[in-house]
């Protein structure tokens, strides 16, 4: 069956030249017309001549998109959403526990953090689809907008229900927002050089992490935690209009189109409209959210309780909707079911997906650690965040440097999985209760092993796929790490929580209100500075038992990348 077929109202492609590709060559120089494929589990021709290797030329591409900025300059101005960006995840990161707090809700925080990955997660399969269509900018724009949009409600909302739904919204703008980054900067540059350019931008990344905990706890020890969120939305709409006037709609590279196809100029709106599989999205997308919230309902309640099984029935049947929709219903696939049958798909997927899943585990964890055994103010907690995050921007840079001189990448993820093993085994038998400086820095390891594999898994899936699938799998790769931040969120929060109270109710025996003391405790972060003597030392201890076994869920998650990481196969670049 044929999966690719010209249309005769979207143009005739050139046909190929016969060449093959080297690292010089753009990587979305030839942008194939992709609107015909049919069949989500078919798999594409990649024969000469097929719409796969059809080039745009120059004269089919608007006269404002030839001139357009440098490479460095567009870099530079998408660095600016990602530093805002990285920097509220950070500081919500930080002082979850806090605002929590705030209303009574310290049991309930890691819904601030697990309602954007959620809805972004629900969301990302259809960024890349929508970015094809309409093309990277104006899609990259409406997640600017997204996204401020959420962060002012988060900041503006008077209860705990509506900054989670603030979260929610802004969670849609920030899938939006990670994807189309590095989708645009996909376009601009050769595979090799791509390496490079995203190791800059993860430094952008690291600085936003790095000063959003200790300033968002700054601001929440002084002026409160809602100015943090409304701080960010003149920051956003700056970084919106500077690259609404600079990034391209349509970036070209030595000639040729690279960023969107042929259908994002020649279609008409009623065309492009036409494109979208809203069916397979919305499947998707229920499918995602319902076996997510099991996952999170099941770490508060109980594997076995009705709601959980329904969810569980559910997202099972909503999942087998979607894949006869996408196999036998839909002519274009917002996820071509097929990409799950390679190796290289797969393996990119569950090597990124659960390493990411064991730092989220580590910094969700970290700021509790100090905040309980030294009474560190929710600034102070932050800061100690900052060896992680400048362990990943070095490990980034590192990989992309030697993935640019080498062209090779499955080793680096390999020894990505080892480093970060290390440390989460350190942070298990060692953080006691009394960790002095030295000793605190044992996050590092974690930090510099994901930053080389986020590199090295990106290039591998990218130099893995067809060019006119890139978009549609490194959304996939996209919702796996939103997956995994939603796990890592509900595998700490739930295993803290009931390791914790396990704890306490062995430790506070005979005590005088101690069932109010175990509420207490769970509920409020703060409650426990305020406690002193025995019952301070118990809770203390209670706490630090608890967090040992969320060190060994990241060790777990690390072990199955490391397992996912050996069936990278090696391309040449």
């Amino acid at each position: 069956m044929a999966f690719f077929t010209t249309s005769p109202s979207r143009g005739t492609p050139a046909p190929g030249d016969g060449g093959q590709a080297d690292e010089n060559t753009p990587l979305l120089g030839e942008t194939p017309l992709i609107g015909d494929v049919v069949g989500g589990l078919a798999e594409p021709d990649l024969s000469e001549g097929s719409l796969m290797s059809s080039t745009v030329t120059e004269d089919e591409v608007p006269k404002g998109d030839r001139e357009g900025s440098s490479p460095l300059v567009i870099v530079l101005v998408l660095v600016m959403g990602v530093f805002i960006g990285q920097m509220d995840g950070s500081f919500v990161l930080a002082t979850h526990s806090n605002i929590a707090s705030e209303f009574q809700q310290l049991s309930n925080s890691g819904w601030l953090l697990t309602s954007y990955s959620l809805v972004g997660a629900a969301t990302q399969p259809i960024i890349g689809k929508l970015s094809d269509i309409y093309g990277r900018r104006q899609c990259l724009l409406t997640s600017y907008a997204i996204f401020a949009t959420g962060t002012l409600l988060s900041g503006i909302l008077p209860t705990f229900a509506g900054v989670i739904f603030g979260r929610s919204i802004a969670g849609i703008g920030g899938a939006g927002l990670n994807s189309l980054v590095a989708l645009i900067v996909l376009d601009l540059v050769p595979l090799r050089e791509v390496a490079t350019l995203r190791s800059y931008m993860n430094i952008a990344s690291t600085t936003g992490r790095s000063l959003g905990g200790p300033l968002g706890g700054i601001f929440a020890d002084t002026i409160g935690w809602r100015w943090s969120f409304v701080a960010q939305v003149p920051l956003l709409l700056i970084s919106a209009l500077l690259a609404w006037r600079l990034v391209p709609s349509h970036p070209l590279h030595h000639h040729t189109r690279a960023s969107a196809p042929p259908q994002a100029v020649q279609l008409t709106a009623k065309e492009k409209l036409a494109r979208i599989d809203f069916a397979g999205a919305a499947l998707l997308a229920a499918t995602i959210t319902t076996l997510l919230l099991a996952l999170e309902i099941a770490g508060k309640m109980s594997w076995t309780s009705p709601l959980v099984l329904g969810l569980l029935g559910g997202g099972l049947v909503l999942g087998a909707a979607f894949a006869t929709v996408e196999t036998w219903y839909t002519t274009e696939p917002v996820f071509p079911l097929f990409l799950l049958r390679d190796r290289a798909v797969v393996s990119a997927y569950g090597t990124l997906g659960t390493a990411v899943a064991a730092q989220i585990c580590l910094m969700y964890c970290v700021p509790i650690y100090f905040q309980v055994t030294q009474n560190a103010s929710a600034a102070l907690a932050g800061t100690h965040l900052f060896p992680a995050v400048a362990g990943n921007a070095v490990g980034a840079l590192i990989s992309g440097l030697t993935i640019k001189r080498t062209g090779r990448y499955k080793a680096l993820a390999i020894i990505a999985t080892i480093s970060s093993s290390i440390s989460y085994s350190l942070l298990m038998l060692r953080w006691r209760g009394h960790t002095g400086f030295w000793e605190s820095l044992y996050i590092v390891p974690g930090g510099f092993g994901l930053g080389i594999c986020e590199a090295a898994v990106f290039i591998s899936l990218s130099a893995s796929v067809p060019k006119a699938l890139q978009g549609v799998a490194l959304s996939g790769l996209f919702l796996t790490v939103s997956v995994g931040v939603l796990t890592g969120y509900a595998a700490s929060s739930s295993v803290l929580e009931n390791v914790l109270r396990s704890e306490l109710v062995r430790r506070l025996v005979g005590f005088e209100g101690a069932d109010e003391i175990i509420r207490n405790s769970v509920s409020d972060i703060g409650y426990v500075k305020g406690l002193t003597g025995p019952i301070h030392d118990a809770v203390v201890a209670s706490y630090v038992r608890a967090l040992e076994w969320t060190h060994a869920v990241s060790l777990v998650c690390m072990a199955i990348a490391f397992a996912a990481s050996l069936a990278i196969p090696q391309k040449r670049l």
